[in-house]
């Protein structure tokens, strides 16, 4: 069974390595540049800089975009199923119920987020 593994465990050694000189070589040859005021700016496409820094996004910016991802997500698996609800609804119910217990679960998640006020935007 080793000699199925050895040209993968070869393969990592050989990685490994490379990964470990190119560091090596990079730290004795290189040069330790100095620190001025110029080079610490932020870089805006070689143009001198108009503000201080970027301005702050509010938090409520990130808590919704995480919403509208979790909730968009959903109809990825809603998809799948509306396409063969159909024929399965035929055999067995169990694929309705599942399903509705799906979005009783996403429902509850969306009135947390709610009553939190995580969609309030006149804060």
């Amino acid at each position: 069974m080793l000699r199925e593994y050895l040209p993968v465990l070869l393969q990592i050694l050989v990685v490994m390595l490379f990964a470990v000189s190119a560091l090596l070589v990079s730290v004795l040859v290189g040069k330790s540049g100095t620190r001025t005021k110029a080079k610490d700016l932020p870089y805006e496409c070689g143009m001198i800089p108009q503000t201080e820094r970027l301005p702050r996004f509010s938090v409520k910016f990130y808590l919704v975009a995480m919403l509208f991802i979790l909730f968009d997500l959903e109809i990825v698996f809603m998809y799948p199923w509306a396409v063969v609800y159909r024929d399965a609804i035929k055999q067995s119910s169990v694929i309705f119920w599942s399903m509705l217990s799906f979005i009783t679960i996403l429902m509850v998640g969306y009135a947390y987020a709610l009553k939190k006020g995580a969609l309030d935007f006149r804060k």
